[in-house]
């Protein structure tokens, strides 16, 4: 609501006291009483403002309080999402309390099996009974792990391919003719093998044998107990394999990695009888699984640590599984 004043002097009056106008309302506008709430409106904003009360002690703690800990909530966030951050990066092992006991496992590069021919059916299909292996074999050989150096005592070519002289100098000379004329007339097709030996001495051989058909694999008796291999006195069952094994198939079936048969290839390990020959202990993983054989044979000196042999073996199965 506005109101309307003025203050010149009324002509013709000079010598009259000027009056003091009041001001009134406007035409159309009610009269303002001091109960109307336009002069209660006036009358507080003419009115000085109020000052702000002083806040209470005890109201000034508990501020505070909630200010600190505000900053320490927002601190701990900080903290921990660096935490976090840090504890993704590294290995677990360099984390105390978090680090897990280094069993001695191998890392291999991640593993796939080769492109098959067009129209080829896989090893385990349905529709191939006689589990033949249609893939390269040099793509089922399974690769060196990390840290590994070549070992040139498997003469493999740039195929990977080893002739069977080659792959016979793993055993003892006095049997190399007969295996041979062996591996001839049993229809032995092809032979490739990779060797590598890692930091801690350890030397690793493997082999894929392919065969005309499956029936011959099992004619072929250069791999079990018998098996005369190079330096090595005589073989036995792997006997922490055994044992694995023999708890394992009580409460499941057999066909899983690491229980004797991984997927659907047959699987048998065997070790070096003790006392061993010379400063090295042997072990060996028989694989068979439809047209190929395939061998891992691992020497270190001492003893052959057995995770990372029975590792190398289960990885070597399910290739050709």
């Amino acid at each position: 609501m506005s109101e309307q004043t003025t203050t010149g002097a009324v002509p013709g009056r000079e010598h009259e006291p000027e009056a003091e106008l009041v001001p009134g309302p406007i035409a159309g506008s009610a009269p303002q009483t001091p109960e109307s709430p336009g002069a209660a409106a006036a009358a507080a904003s003419d009115a000085p403002a109020p000052e702000a009360a002083p806040i209470a002690p005890k109201d000034r703690r508990r501020l505070f309080a909630a200010l600190r800990w505000t900053a320490a909530v927002a601190v701990f966030a900080v903290v921990g999402a660096g935490v976090a951050y840090g504890i993704t990066r590294p290995e677990r092992t360099r984390i105390p309390g978090l680090s897990t006991t280094d069993d001695g496992r191998w890392t291999f590069p991640a593993l796939s099996q080769p492109a098959l021919p067009p129209g080829a059916p896989l090893a385990q299909g349905p529709d191939n009974k006689e589990e033949t292996h249609y893939a390269q074999l040099t793509g089922l050989l399974l690769p060196a792990p990390e840290g590994a150096k070549a070992d040139d005592s498997v003469k493999a070519d740039k195929d990977g391919a080893v002739s069977a002289d080659a792959f016979l100098e793993e055993y003892a000379p006095d049997v190399r003719e007969k295996l041979k004329q062996s591996l001839e007339w049993d229809g032995l097709r092809q032979i490739t093998g990779r060797g590598w030996t890692m930091p801690d001495g350890t030397r690793t051989h493997v082999y894929l044998l392919r065969f005309h058909a499956s029936g011959f694999v099992d004619a072929f008796k250069g791999c079990d107990t018998n098996a005369r291999l190079n330096g090595v006195s005589a073989l036995e069952l792997d006997d922490v394999w055994t044992g694995v094994k023999s708890t394992q198939s009580a409460i499941v079936p057999l066909r899983f990695p690491g229980s004797g048969m991984a997927g659907e290839s047959e699987v048998s390990v065997y070790q070096e009888i003790k006392p061993v020959l010379g400063d090295e202990q042997t072990k060996v993983g028989c694989l068979q699984s439809g047209d190929v054989l395939g061998m891992v044979i691992q020497t270190r000196k001492g003893e052959v640590a057995p995770v990372p042999f029975h590792q190398t073996v289960i990885l070597q199965s399910q290739l050709l599984s």
